[in-house]
């Protein structure tokens, strides 16, 4: 059973849900939460306050899809991506190293390309 979410930042609200992976289910345990996150081409990274206490999954990869989220286990981050990043090798959004997917974001992902290098976003879970 997927888990809805919203992402907030800087006046952009996307919603999305999270998988039924260990990954997933660890971030959802720290839900509510926000992130300073920083911007890496067209992909936005930010560092989780507490471990999720997962390592890279079998299901890990560089290769993502628009909209995705991931988790970056080397620097215990959220990463949402929304377009090509300095990694990829076309159009196609790549990570710097091995993540782990756990769900996407929906709708008007084109927004998150005006907002600053840094933000501050609040992910929240939305109750049935």
């Amino acid at each position: 059973m997927s888990t809805r979410i919203r992402f907030s930042a800087h006046g952009v609200d996307l919603l999305g849900e999270l998988d039924d992976s260990p990954t997933a289910l660890a971030l959802r345990e720290r839900l509510p939460a926000t992130l300073r996150m920083s911007r890496w081409g067209d992909e936005y990274y930010g560092r989780i306050a507490t471990d999720l206490g997962v390592g890279e999954a079998a299901e890990a990869r560089e290769l993502m899809e628009v909209g995705e989220l991931a988790y970056w286990p080397v620097g215990n981050a959220l990463c949402v991506f929304f377009g090509p990043t300095p990694a990829s090798e076309g159009k196609e959004p790549r990570a710097a190293s091995p993540v782990n997917p756990m769900g996407r974001l929906e709708g008007a992902l084109e927004k998150l390309k005006t907002l600053p290098p840094e933000i501050e976003a609040t992910v929240t879970v939305l109750e049935p």
